[in-house]
């Protein structure tokens, strides 16, 4: 019976996750209130009080949904001991990310809310500097497999893989903000894994020893 409704709160708990992804993404993360979330999730506002203190809890738990899944795929590659070419790990995580936002409808909805559809001021500033931290998680992780890359002479030995990851860095973001608002089809989308694969070969400069 404890396990049942254990799972019972589990399920109520990613009901309401995606009722606020929903409610977000119509009207933007500043104009929803928990009982707008409760409202479209068909719960009371003590359920979602019960699983979360406030709305910040609440976005963090549907970016986490998201970000946590792309990050495990980076920290897999990262440990991956018999790694032969570093780079392409580097274009694969980004290409990979590109499609499950062409894929897989959650996640996209819940990037082009923190893109587009979030104000990052007063109580959601906060929110803004975990983003600003995910990022510097990005670019700490791209900049491992850039020094492991000039260690194995696939890039210029002068080049230096701080820099290297925080271009990268700033290059996707870019990508990734063109390709949530081109709803134009301006060849944002289209092309977005071309970029990504001409970005890294513009840094390779051999191609791995087999």
């Amino acid at each position: 019976m404890a396990r049942k409704t254990k799972e019972d709160a589990e399920l109520t708990r990613q009901r309401i996750i995606t009722a606020a992804r929903e409610v977000f993404a119509k009207r933007g993360v500043s104009h929803t209130t928990m009982e707008h979330i409760a409202t479209h999730a068909q719960v009371t506002r003590g359920a979602v009080y019960w699983h979360f203190n406030n709305k910040i809890e609440l976005f963090q738990a549907m970016r986490d949904q998201a970000m946590l899944p792309l990050l495990e795929q980076l920290d897999a590659a990262a440990l991956d001991e018999q790694l032969q070419d570093p780079l392409s790990s580097i274009e694969q995580f980004f290409c990979n990310t590109i499609k499950t936002l062409e894929e897989d409808a959650s996640t996209r909805q819940t990037f082009e809310i923190m893109m587009a559809k979030c104000e990052y001021v007063d109580e959601l500033n906060e929110v803004l500097q975990q983003v600003l931290m995910t990022c510097q998680m990005y670019i700490d992780k791209t900049k491992l497999f850039y020094e492991k890359a000039k260690h194995k002479g696939l890039i210029h030995p002068e080049l230096d893989p701080a820099a290297l990851a925080m271009d990268t860095q700033l290059f996707f973001g870019g990508v990734l903000n063109l390709w949530i608002k081109d709803n134009s089809d301006l060849g944002y989308r289209t092309h977005a894994i071309d970029f990504i694969k001409q970005h890294i070969l513009l840094r390779r400069m051999t191609q791995p020893r087999r």
